[in-house]
């Protein structure tokens, strides 16, 4: 089995292999969401910072200084794979009990959209050695990033990892987070495209990609920050946590006199991935966090 990696530890390896990509001019409507890749002068005046992200007032100052393009590093492009000979599109019928459907890609592919990406979605696959390398080969010429993940069960990580060590440099790891997963990363194909695997479970494979595929997308586009908000906030109920992983908890989040965070229920369902507004973070050394202590929340896209 392999040896657990911490969190930090994993992300700083990753960022190593997510260089920013290189910056162009972009006419002005093109621009929109994309990353100012340098800073601009009205005269001597700064009006827009290098690394901030190019929204609709931008546009506007930067055509009321008399600018049609703008410099910036573009939209990543990230295919996402899905793998399994089990996996089911959605509108189809399930044929048996080990049928699922396929959920991971579509999730994936709209979280990397959010993350200021280009997303691809590959549908799901035969879980076979050759047709999934040459799926994967046949995807190295659009992409600045791939991310696979296999089956919730994960029978299909070995066949995954067999896959991407013929084509690349790869390294298996197990980050230190309560229910996680193994994952892969590294560089394949001749231009040495990153890569990352995620965990076949729906829940972990999406705080994964908010932990790890998020900020590479973010480094990428050169943002100056590629980190989620993190807010201290006063917890509503006890949590416990297992010692020697790190918990990320979903949560709502309340704003009333004081900022208040409260464990959602049912942690293991998907409804309660979708009802979070943060997840509620617990140090690997911790056992937990008790009722009225202040706590990390980092708050995701959709929070107040």
């Amino acid at each position: 089995m392999e040896e657990q990696i911490g969190m930090s530890e994993f992300l700083a390896q990753l960022l190593a292999i997510s260089a920013p990509l290189e910056s162009f001019d972009m006419p002005l409507l093109d621009a929109h969401g994309a990353t100012l890749a340098e800073d601009i002068y009205a005269g001597s005046r700064h009006v827009l910072k290098k690394g901030s992200r190019i929204r609709s007032t931008q546009i506007g100052l930067a055509a009321s200084i008399g600018l049609d393009r703008l410099p910036t590093r573009p939209h990543p492009r990230v295919v996402v794979i899905s793998a399994g000979d089990d996996l089911i599109e959605p509108g189809s019928r399930l044929q048996d009990a080990d049928d699922e459907f396929e959920t991971n890609s579509w999730m994936l592919t709209t979280a990397v959209k959010e993350a200021g990406a280009m997303g691809y979605r590959v549908h799901s696959i035969p879980d076979n050695h050759e047709k999934l390398k040459t799926v994967v080969e046949d995807q190295l010429v659009r992409a600045d990033l791939i991310v696979i993940s296999g089956e919730s069960h994960d029978e299909s990580f070995d066949l995954i990892t067999s896959v991407l060590r013929e084509m690349g440099e790869i390294t298996t790891v197990l980050p230190n987070i309560e229910n996680s997963g193994r994952h892969n990363f590294g560089t394949i194909g001749p231009d040495k495209t990153p890569v990352i695997t995620l965990p076949g479970d729906p829940i972990a494979a999406y705080l994964s990609a908010e932990l790890f595929v998020r900020p590479m997308i973010r480094t990428m586009l050169g943002a100056v920050n590629i980190h989620r908000t993190v807010l201290k906030a006063h917890l509503t109920e006890d949590v416990e946590s297992p010692i020697g992983t790190t918990s990320l908890v979903r949560a709502a989040i309340d704003q009333t006199s004081t900022l208040n965070v409260s464990p959602l229920p049912d942690q293991d369902s998907l409804a309660t991935l979708s009802d979070a507004q943060g997840l509620i973070a617990i140090a690997a050394d911790s056992p937990g966090a008790l009722k009225g202590e202040i706590v990390d929340v980092m708050v995701l896209e959709r929070a107040i």
